[in-house]
């Protein structure tokens, strides 16, 4: 992974944890929706691509994120509740 693809990767994490955590209701700072989005990007990856959904480019990128995002959200509330 080269510099510009790690930057492509923080500015999609960062954007997708902050829509996620405004659809959700979550409370967190930069790194936070950083992590949530980056880790909302695998498992968003993982389950729409589970049930054969995908698609390529910037905007899907930043909506399965968003996606995977909300879901992460939504267990860590079901199970910390």
């Amino acid at each position: 992974m080269n510099i510009t693809a790690l930057a492509i990767a923080l500015l999609i994490g960062a954007i997708a944890g902050w829509l996620a955590g405004l659809i959700m209701g979550g409370k967190g700072g930069l790194i936070r929706n950083i992590i949530l989005g980056i880790i909302g990007g695998l498992v968003g990856s993982f389950l729409l691509g589970f049930l054969g959904i995908g698609g390529g480019g910037l905007i899907a990128n930043i909506l399965i994120a968003v996606f995977g995002a909300c879901v992460l959200i939504g267990v860590g509330r079901f199970l910390f509740k």
